[in-house]
């Protein structure tokens, strides 16, 4: 029996964004840069805000204000500042203006559920177009750059050293996280985001022997958890994008345990 069209395309739209977020992910595991995805995903609420006020396309809006607030933290990136802190400030302050920004465009009443937790039984057609374009932007920008980047992420000394430019590079992975926001928006929502990005990677990175290895099991840890988050939301009437989320939650837990058991087995079996 076939599954409802609308069942089909949320399935179809988790999977690109698992496709995207694991190995992407893995890049923000390696350089410790957690607080950089939840600032530019909570910048799009800002711009959300921005599009309706100025009547112009929620993609548009997103990926502008996704990839201001990328461009602002790469300039600062390595200029003394206290990043940790800095990108705290940037991320919640983004936040908090989109949502008193958009209360203030006038005749426009939306709900706010939707671009910060998800939505993606809504997803159309249309947006499986504009996700499966990101997806393969962000994809074909890892391929490009991936020992360039996988070099200036272990050392950027060495990258130098190696003739490659660490600028360039966070640049590079600056864009793709902006991507990824506007891909990601309609499945999991802002506040979710950097979670798709962090949790899959992280599952990985346990059992991982290469990172080629990592990105590939990120994204097939993803994958699972749009599968086992949606059939979960239908089954027990829950908000999908969370139940995505719970659902990589779940992987990682389990992994967790796993290598617990694997170290009990066999001691002497390096288990990362």
């Amino acid at each position: 029996m076939m599954p409802d069209p609308f069942i089909l395309r949320a399935v179809i739209a988790g999977l690109l964004v698992a496709l995207a977020a694991g190995p992407l992910g893995c890049f923000v595991v390696w350089r410790r840069m957690a607080y950089f995805g939840d600032a530019t995903s909570h910048a799009a609420i800002l711009g959300v805000a921005l599009a309706l006020a100025f009547d112009l396309s929620i993609l548009a809006g997103t990926l502008v204000t996704a990839l201001g607030m990328a461009l602002i933290l790469a300039g600062l990136a390595g200029r003394g500042w206290a990043m940790d802190t800095l990108l705290g400030v940037l991320a919640h302050s983004a936040l908090a203006l989109g949502l008193v920004a958009v209360s203030f465009v006038p005749g426009v009443r939306v709900d706010l559920s939707l671009y910060l937790f998800g939505d993606i039984l809504t997803v159309t057609a249309a947006d499986l177009w504009v996700m499966a374009g990101g997806t393969g932007v962000i994809l074909a920008l890892l391929t490009w750059r991936w020992q360039a980047l996988l070099t200036s992420s272990i050392s950027e000394d060495l990258a130098q050293s190696m003739g490659l430019d660490p600028a360039r590079e966070r640049l590079v992975l600056t864009l793709a996280l902006s991507v990824i926001v506007v891909v990601g928006l309609k499945v999991v929502g802002a506040l979710l985001i950097a979670a798709m990005l962090i949790i899959p990677a992280a599952t990985a990175r346990i059992y991982a022997r290469s990172p080629e290895g990592m990105a590939w099991l990120a994204g097939i840890v993803a994958a699972l958890a749009v599968l086992g988050g949606v059939f979960g939301s239908l089954t027990w009437d829950s908000p999908t994008g969370p139940s995505i989320v719970s659902a990589v939650a779940a992987f990682f837990a389990g992994s967790l345990a796993g290598r617990a058991v694997l170290r009990r087995v066999m001691p002497s079996e390096p288990v990362r």
